[in-house]
């Protein structure tokens, strides 16, 4: 295994990067991690708050500040990528800070891996490759060509957000065989566990049934995402890091294919809600129908495994985690709800 003495995580007070500093620091104890965030409104210092001290920094900062940018990567070996701008429904309504970000930032920490000679890994989405036709025999049964993702599925973003997730993948390809930059990609699927965002769709069902709010599904709920636990990512990311061969992409996925409805019917039957107790709302644009992972290539050639294979079992813990923790979100419901409130204004 590569010896990492110090790496930065850009985003590591998100939900999937603080989920992954969690890892590293519980994992591995000579690593020493250097947190670079914004503090957005979906970065949160508690998020990795119990473990801040001598092996975890936080620094705030924008990832399309050169300046700090460059500061930090002098001292480091590794540069893991997280940041980004992420949710769809924003996008369409306000999508320069997804440029900013997910296109600039990434340009901005490549030049700085690039005059280090630093180790960069990329974290993308499966949502640059756009969507998959809908299938009614879910889970996967015989799959042919073209029914998952896999690193060669050509890309075809369908939101501002997907696009400059795409752009981004586009230059870090680009910067290696241009300038020799040490970097992998990877694709996940849809991520769940602690810590995640409310405005995402999990917890957004979660917290509003704690809140005594209706949950809200968009369209027939007949869109189909691919469920990952986020401590799978964190493990799927290392391996990478430490075994992945440059210069290629490599999906992280754990085959939990199921559509927004099943999971919304999952989460009110283990909250004791009756199972017709939503409403349905107006489908956003260019919602796209279904992701899909083919993670072979993770599995077959760096020996990686998803440890958390029991979606049931995990969406019950995530559900344990939010009710416990109601201070962590209960600040942010209310302004969450009124930004939904007015996106469905604009697309009705």
């Amino acid at each position: 295994m590569t010896d990492y003495k110090k790496i930065i995580v850009t985003g590591g007070a998100g939900f999937i990067g603080s989920n992954f500093v969690h890892y590293v620091y519980n994992n591995f104890p000579n690593v020493q991690i250097v947190v670079l965030d914004k503090l957005t409104y979906a970065g949160n210092k508690a998020n990795i708050a119990s473990i801040l001290g001598d092996r975890v920094e936080l620094v705030v900062g924008d990832i399309a500040d050169a300046e700090l940018v460059d500061r930090l990567a002098q001292d480091v070996d590794v540069i893991v990528h997280y940041a980004a701008e992420s949710h769809n429904d924003n996008s369409l309504n306000d999508p320069r800070p997804f440029v900013d970000t997910n296109f600039i930032g990434t340009y901005t920490l490549l030049e700085a891996a690039r005059k280090y000679d630093l180790r960069f890994h990329h974290v993308s989405t499966d949502e640059v490759y756009g969507d998959l036709p809908l299938r009614e025999d879910l889970p996967g049964k015989g799959e042919g060509p073209g029914e998952k993702f896999t690193a060669e599925t050509p890309y075809n973003p369908s939101s501002p957000y997907s696009s400059t997730k795409a752009a981004s993948d586009l230059i870090v390809k680009a910067w290696v065989r241009s300038f020799g930059v040490k970097a992998t990609i990877s694709n996940c699927s849809n991520n769940y566990g602690p810590y995640q965002h409310i405005e995402k769709f999990i917890p957004r069902q979660i917290t509003n049934i704690l809140s005594g709010i209706r949950p809200k599904l968009y369209g027939e709920g007949k869109n189909v995402r691919d469920w990952i636990h986020t401590n799978d990512h964190s493990s799927g990311v290392w391996t990478i890091l430490t075994k992945g061969k440059i210069g290629e992409t490599y999906l992280i996925g754990a085959d939990g294919e199921k559509n927004n409805k099943e999971v919304l019917k999952l989460i009110l039957k283990e909250m004791g809600q009756a199972p017709d107790a939503y409403d349905h709302v107006t489908d956003r644009a260019g919602h796209d129908l279904r992701y899909a992972i083919d993670a072979s290539k993770l599995r077959d050639e760096l020996g990686w495994k998803p440890e958390f294979t029991d979606f049931e079992a995990g969406l019950k813990e995530t559900i344990a985690w939010y009710t416990a923790n109601s201070d962590w979100w209960k600040g942010e419901k209310e302004a969450v709800e009124a930004n939904y409130a007015k996106i469905q204004e604009v697309i009705q």
